[in-house]
């Protein structure tokens, strides 16, 4: 049955859930198996719909559970699809044994995930802990700032995911209601631009081509799982930040946006600069150059790429700078926050040997405020002042009560 096009206008006011299922219809997939959860349930409930209206041709199958969901996907990916849902927080956790069954596979599945606190306490807001909880799953993982990046995001996501030298899945992350819900501009791509852009899905080991029979899922033991897992991070994510780079330029040719692995704002001179993702960046990009009208050499790093980890990126961008804070939207459960680890591992064995202060925000849709910023920028000035770290190493901000601490 063919199914009809829209005709979308060059900008269109859509919040992230919507800008992501529009994205999705433009890829035509075969299949998405979805299941409910806020903030994502609008991305398939607007799947659901452009369905319903014929603009879709593909499958939408309602299953049971979040769990259900991504077995589904695996299912329909294994048999040689284009796949794809969505899901946040309790959900992306009960997905979670299927995630590393989906990468083990090598299956392309695009997964958004509108990130939300984890319970308890039952919280439905916004903050990185199902980011932060599917990190070592295997899967690729980019991240968007705002609705335009959202939709952007996805045809990213397919086109890497699906080249025959990565196939690993990829998921795109959004801010719970802070993008999924809030309204902008988007700027668009036509339905024809946008599919040959992502191209013709082109199945690989697909388990309905009889004539080439493949099995998925076996049992290796120690026999032959450590040698299959190396050559997962070896031989597959070591390709994956080119791909993304060279999507990334093709995509700014039809498009005219130009994405980068490791989003850099006032670097070229800066003395003090924050590291942070979603829509931290535009807040932190905002205060930086006020700082800059006081006198302070303000810079911001974000991450577009938060697997593979982009560990030369950050470290080239942040080889001049003399205090860095890292900005962890996730309670660390008495360790430093993953940013903080990971920007330690990447500036270690470099001759930059940058002051590190680790922050936890955020939490549970906790709102990241200018002043918050300012009082980090204004820490990290007082650093570079003194020579060393005036502050605990780790601290909350915007936190009730007494200020908590910690390394």
């Amino acid at each position: 049955m063919a199914f009809d096009k829209v005709e979308l206008k060059d900008i269109e006011v859509w919040d992230g859930n919507f800008a992501a299922s529009q994205a999705m219809r433009q890829c035509q997939i075969d299949v998405v198996a979805a299941y409910p959860i806020t903030p994502s349930t609008p991305i398939v409930e607007g799947y659901g719909n452009m369905k319903a209206n014929n603009l879709i041709e593909g499958e939408f199958v309602m299953v049971e559970s979040e769990h259900a969901a991504m077995s589904g996907c695996i299912g329909a990916a294994a048999a040689g699809g284009r796949v794809a849902t969505a899901t946040s927080s309790q959900g992306f956790a009960l997905m979670v044994e299927t995630l590393y069954q989906a990468s083990g596979m090598r299956l392309p599945i695009v997964l958004n995930v509108v990130n939300r606190a984890l319970a308890a306490p039952l919280n439905v807001n916004g903050d990185h802990s199902d980011m932060y909880l599917g990190r070592d799953s295997g899967w690729i993982q980019l991240d968007a700032y705002c609705p335009q990046d959202a939709y952007d995001m996805n045809f990213i996501a397919f086109k890497v995911a699906e080249d025959h030298d990565v196939r690993l899945p990829c998921m795109v992350h959004q801010d719970g209601f802070m993008t999924s819900h809030t309204a902008q501009g988007v700027h668009t791509l036509d339905d024809d631009t946008a599919y040959n852009f992502v191209g013709e899905f082109k199945p690989m080991n697909d388990m309905l081509d009889f004539e080439h029979p493949v099995t998925h899922g076996v049992q290796t033991e120690e026999d032959w799982h450590f040698e299959h897992k190396a050559r997962q991070h070896n031989d597959l994510m070591t390709k994956v930040l080119p791909k993304i780079q060279a999507a990334f330029d093709d995509f700014e040719k039809i498009s005219g946006r130009k994405y980068n692995i490791v989003e850099k704002y006032d670097m070229e001179d800066a003395d003090v600069a924050v590291v942070c993702m979603g829509t931290s960046v535009e807040t932190a990009r905002e205060v930086a150059g006020e700082m800059r009208e006081k006198g302070i050499k303000a810079g911001v790093v974000g991450l577009r790429v938060v697997r593979p980890f982009p560990f030369f990126e950050i470290a080239e961008a942040l080889k001049e700078v003399k205090a860095i804070a890292a900005l962890d939207r996730s309670s660390p459960n008495g360790a430093p926050g993953m940013l903080f680890n990971e920007i330690a591992g990447a500036l270690i064995n470099t001759p930059a040997n940058p002051m590190l202060s680790g922050f936890v925000y955020g939490l549970g849709g906790r709102d990241l405020t200018k002043k918050h910023l300012v009082e980090i920028y204004t820490q990290l000035q007082a650093n570079v002042d003194a020579g060393k770290l005036t502050t605990p190493q780790q601290q909350f901000i915007g936190v009730r009560g007494p200020k908590l601490s910690f390394l």
